[in-house]
């Protein structure tokens, strides 16, 4: 079963950039969609961004689009999220989440994944 493995989360003042990675252990995850999560203090865990198993398929939600850029490198089992312009309202536990790929299934419901990571903190300071 595929394992995943996030990095790259920290501090960053408002406006700030930063990236995450999630790394996937073997088997490979070519043929699973991933998804990014996140989770603030006291908040449900919430949808962030997408990317089918093909990288055809891409989807954010409203709160993220067009500062955030997620992709995927399936030679190096990852994906990444690039996190721009980023808000105090970021500031959350961000999630990798795996399942085999199936586009009859919504991209952005969390119950629809199978496998987590453990999380990476990310902070916006105003």
């Amino acid at each position: 079963q595929v394992q995943l493995v996030e990095s790259g989360g920290g501090l960053v003042q408002a406006g700030g950039s930063l990236r995450l990675s999630c790394a996937a252990t073997r088997p490979s995850f070519t043929n699973y969609d991933m998804g990014w999560f996140r989770q603030a203090p006291g908040k449900e865990r919430e949808f962030v961004s997408a990317i089918s198993w093909t990288g055809g398929l891409i989807y954010y939600s409203d709160s993220v689009k067009d500062r955030f850029t997620i992709s995927r490198d399936n030679a190096k089992n990852a994906v990444y999220l690039q996190m721009n312009s980023l808000k105090p309202e970021d500031t959350a536990v961000y999630y990798c989440a795996a399942r085999p790929g199936d586009r009859s299934r919504s991209y952005s419901v969390r119950i629809f994944y199978d496998i987590w990571g453990q999380g990476a903190q990310v902070t916006v300071s105003s």
